[in-house]
């Protein structure tokens, strides 16, 4: 690739403040590893692109001294263990002590005993005791006091009752860095009550194509605000000043580093191919703002550029982030990222460390076999003993600089345990202050004569849809759960939904609100008008990644209930959920009214602040938000990676109306341009995809399955990562039962109807179950189950398993009213694990895919 610096050069040039004339270059070769095979390519690099010494945070000659010091006391198996950092699901306090782990982490969905409604105090009290188990001197020979890290991405999304804010990408519509200062050191204050002090955020990522399933991280499409976003989040969390660390505030990490949000299709943990002066300019800036603030860590991203994956990149970790913009700090690997790296494993990885990873990020039993290998590779001299050095001393000097050297043990320091921190109400009403200023109006057509919002607050509404009165819907992922799923109102305490919220405007100006999620009218209630609430549910990455920007691409069940709305003649507002602009025009047309609310996160009273106004219908609080994207046209308007103007933009950059403007809407073309229907439903791929959710029981009754460990009497289902976080099931029935992904309202898979349609299936299985009777229920006990058991292979290995619909004997009508696409009944003391269940193309039979032919033993079902 032949290094541009024309035009692109010299608007990084009047970004960073640099001289781009005469750029010295090297170069690198980079392996990429793909679908298409593995690409080799010669990619050339110049520093000068990137600005030099931008790092700022205090220098301590005494500090410094005592670094040396430490590390000079330290044997190899205690560096050693200072770089390996395991999940709390997967280590326990006794080999903390054993091996005294420099630090530790939860994930999305992790708790202390697995409680997700664990309480502040039963965070602190896991905190003290891996504390003083590293402490403890006696097996390991050290005592160096531990970082604890947490994805607090939105607020302390894994704390039952925490305050949750707005996505990143709601934040960058309200352009208000003043807003993120106060949202980070609100948090920090949050972490803190739980005896945590590192933060896995801020994500600076620069979205360049919408499809990619971590969208709603960034901030906007726009470098600029990311660099000011980045610096007002470091200072809030880490403090400043006199506060800087202090026991108010906590470490904050810049991620991930860098060019995750410019990989090729949107692919998460793709290749971003851009040449370096972009990668500096355009995705570089939110790092260029966090480490003139003094940033402690940063995260190295999964993705490569230009085929190099980010944790081997010498030249990226090593020669520019730490060489070159001076970053003194800890480089942070992510979840098992080093396991990618070409020639690496999950359990042993010298050309990560090497490259300039300083912490391997461990989870699972992924540390039992690294933390031996890379002694090993130590001593070998795969990995220098330099590096390994420069890598304590990274982490003793972030350490000393937060203050875990001070002496006190988590839980005798500020904040740590105080529940009443933990969604206090005014933490609450910051985050419900930017609800109102994130939402963005994007049609306000006139409806006898005015525009139909604000809302007069004596009116009669019919709340409609299933985001409605639905909190995690409107968290989005990284709430309580990785993917957001497997969760309910109920594991958000002290959270108002959107209905709450317009209910009690309403009622407050002697006005009313009714619910109905299905969209129908209840006999007893005449609405002035109808507010619908629809919109994505919750993802996180990977799980989130698109082909196409099409809303309900293929099952336009919310636009069937606009248009039932629209049929009674009812005028219609439409509050839209996402994590990023989609094609949406069919649904901006069936409204009079269109809102993007983003993921607002737990206080859903902040929507009613700006839809609803006072009996004269005068707003009590305007539109403040604009887009921080372009919105698409077209459902294949994305990949904007250039400068100029992008294609297929309906509403551009930083667009969007106030109650001041003209804000009507002519009808939009609404034919897709692209395959409607696509051929894979998938039902469990990573995260059990809306509208479906798990439930395991009997005749007396199913019960919904949570996230993480689930137990119900004689059943228990546990989430465990196969590929990637919690993407498969464990199963264990101590008494016959039933497993089934269901809906409490029938979809329609009629496209399906083809002899090439399959259901599918990944098992492993230890024995073959007693008993394993596979069935796909409708309304009206329709349909036959199957025996599987003689069709099973135990053996623990995964297998596909693909079951033709036609086996399951549904009419073609039958196949209209489908509730459950998958129902699995084992007998006592069987147990299987489940992954990537969905209904798709038959593919060619195997020893790792089963396709049943012939149906198996088919039984009749009761009809």
């Amino acid at each position: 690739m032949r290094l541009r610096l024309s035009r692109t050069a010299a608007v990084i040039g009047s970004v960073l403040g640099l001289s781009v004339a005469a750029a010295s270059t090297t170069a690198i070769s980079a392996t990429s590893t793909g679908a298409s095979g593995t690409e080799s390519r010669h990619i050339n690099t110049s520093l000068d692109v990137w600005p030099q010494g931008v790092y700022r945070a205090p220098v301590d000659a005494a500090l410094e001294a005592r670094v040396e010091t430490l590390l000079s006391q330290m044997s190899l198996e205690q560096k050693v263990a200072q770089i390996i950092q395991p999940e709390i699901r997967d280590f326990s306090v006794e080999d903390m002590r054993r091996v005294g782990f420099g630090s530790f982490l939860n994930g999305g969905g992790s708790f202390p005993g697995n409680n997700s409604q664990a309480r502040a105090a039963d965070w602190v009290t896991l905190a003290d005791a891996m504390y003083e188990a590293a402490m403890d001197a006696s097996l390991d020979g050290t005592a160096i006091p531990p970082l604890w890290g947490t994805d607090a991405v939105h607020g302390h999304g894994n704390v039952f009752g925490a305050t949750l804010f707005p996505h990143n990408i709601g934040l960058g519509a309200t352009q208000n860095p003043a807003l993120i200062k106060a949202i980070a050191a609100t948090t920090a204050r949050e972490v803190r009550a739980t005896g945590i002090d590192w933060v896995f955020a801020p994500t600076v990522a620069l979205v360049d194509n919408l499809r990619w399933g971590r969208s709603y991280e960034g901030y906007a499409r726009d470098p600029q605000l990311i660099e000011r976003y980045a610096r007002a989040f470091v200072a809030g969390m880490q403090g400043e000043g006199d506060s800087w660390l202090d026991g108010a505030h906590t470490l904050a990490t810049a991620k991930h580093f860098i060019g995750d949000g410019g990989t090729e299709n949107g692919d998460d943990r793709g290749d971003t191919r851009v040449d370096e002066a972009t990668l500096a300019g355009r995705h570089g800036q939110g790092y260029v703002g966090a480490l003139a603030q003094g940033v402690q860590t940063v995260m190295a991203s999964f993705n490569s550029w230009n085929g190099e994956k980010l944790h081997g990149s010498h030249y990226l970790l090593t020669e520019v982030l730490k060489n070159r913009l001076g970053f003194d700090g800890v480089v942070v690997g992510d979840w098992l990222g080093h396991g990618f790296v070409p020639g690496c494993s999950y359990e042993r990885c010298a050309a990560a460390i090497n490259a300039g990873v300083d912490i391997l990020m461990a989870p699972g039993d992924s540390w039992k076999a690294l933390y031996p290998n890379t002694i090993a590779d130590v001593k070998a001299g795969a990995v220098p003993a330099s590096r390994l050095d420069d890598a304590v001393k990274r982490i003793l000097r972030v350490k000393l600089r937060a203050g875990l050297f001070d002496g006190l043990s988590p839980s005798k320091r500020p904040f740590a345990g105080d529940a009443s921190l933990i969604g206090h109400p005014e933490h609450r009403a910051l985050a419900r202050q930017a609800v109102a200023e994130s939402l963005v109006l994007l049609k306000n057509n006139p409806v006898e004569g005015s525009p139909l919002l604000p809302i007069k607050s004596s009116v009669r509404v019919l709340v409609i849809g299933e985001g409605a009165d639905n909190i995690p819907q409107q968290t989005g992922g990284w709430s309580m759960t990785w993917q957001g799923t497997e969760v309910t109102n109920a594991d958000f305490p002290g959270a108002t939904s959107i209905f709450a919220g317009i209910k009690d405007a309403l009622k407050a100006g002697g006005g009313e609100a009714r619910l109905s999620v299905d969209g129908s009218i209840p006999a007893d209630f005449t609405p002035d008008l109808v507010l619908a609430v629809f919109g994505e549910s919750p993802y996180a990455e990977g799980n989130g990644d698109l082909d196409n920007l099409e809303y309900q691409r293929g099952d336009k069940r919310d636009l069937a209930m606009l248009k039932r709305v629209r049929a009674a003649g009812l005028p219609l507002v439409s509050v839209f959920l996402t994590g990023r602009p989609l094609w949406v025009n069919p649904e901006l047309n069936a409204s009079d009214a269109f809102v993007a609310a983003w993921l607002p996160g737990s206080e859903g009273a902040g929507v009613a602040d700006v839809l609803i106004g006072d009996k004269d219908a005068k707003p009590r609080a305007d539109f403040i938000g604009r887009l921080p994207f372009p919105w698409p046209a077209t459902p294949d308007a994305d990949g904007w990676q250039s400068e100029e103007k992008p294609q297929g933009v309906l509403f551009e950059l930083w667009q969007g109306f106030d109650y001041q403007s003209d804000a009507r809407l002519t009808k939009l073309d609404e034919s897709s341009g692209a395959e409607t229907a696509p051929s894979r439903l998938a039902i469990f791929d990573k995260a059990i995809k809306a509208p479906w959710h798990l439930a395991v029981g009997d005749d007396t009754g199913m019960h919904r399955v949570g996230a993480g460990v689930w137990q119900q009497g004689p059943w228990s289902v546990r989430s465990i990562n196969r590929e990637v976080q919690e993407d498969a099931r464990r199963f264990s029935f101590a008494a016959a039962g039933r497993l089934s992904f269901r809906d409490d309202f029938p979809m329609d898979l009629r496209r399906f109807n083809r002899k090439t349609a399959v259901l599918g299936f990944d098992a492993a299985l230890e024995s073959v179950p007693a008993q394993a009777e596979l069935s796909m229920q409708c309304e009206g006990n329709c349909g036959q189950t199957l025996n599987l058991a003689a069709s099973l292979v135990a053996d623990a290995k995964w297998r596909r398993y693909q079951v033709p619909l036609g086996c399951f004997g549904l009419g073609v009508n039958e196949l209209g009213r489908v509730f459950s696409p998958m129902t699995l009944t084992l007998g006592a003391g069987d147990a299987l694990t489940l992954a990537n269940v969905a209904i798709e193309e038959a593919g060619a039979a195997s020893a790792a895919n089963i396709l049943l032919a012939e149906c198996g033993q088919a039984e009749a079902m009761p009809r």
